[in-house]
Order: structure tokens, then sequence, then C-alpha cells
């Protein structure tokens, strides 16, 4: 029998990138600019403070930090 990797949780300081197929299915995704820039799915943002089911993200970038629910966030993996 095959176990399952198990997912490690997602804490303050942890790399992330928007998971695109479960954002445009949430109601979030209604209120907001459907257009939104590729470097939010691609990654790496990082989670500046959790609360409840929310995430503080800063991009590397010189754009205002966003609020994502946890569960739309996934953990950014480096490729090499």
């Amino acid at each position: 029998m095959t176990e399952s990797i198990p997912k490690k949780p997602l804490k303050k300081g942890s790399l992330v990138r928007l998971d695109k197929n479960i954002y445009l299915k949430s109601v979030e995704s209604l209120a907001s600019d459907i257009d939104l820039p590729g470097y939010v799915f691609e990654g790496p943002g990082e989670i500046l403070s959790i609360k409840e089911e929310y995430a503080q993200v800063r991009w590397r970038r010189p754009v205002p930090d966003v609020w994502f629910k946890l569960e739309q966030l996934q953990e950014y993996i480096f490729e090499e």
C-alpha cells in the first residue's frame, strides 16, 4: 500500500503561489479583476501573516500585499 506524503501546513514565511484552478472557482474571483497578473500564479510570494483562513502575501515586486484564502495557495517549489 502506498502512503501519500503529508502536506505541510502553510505558515508565516512560507513561499507560495496562487492555485489558478481553485481561485477561478472561488467567490473571491467574482469580486476581483478577472485578469490577475501572471506572477501570482507563478510565485513565489511570501506569507506575512495568517488570520483565520486568510493569508497576507507579499510578492517580490513593487506591488501591494494581497490577502488570499489559505485553500487557494500552494507551496512554491523551486524548479531547476
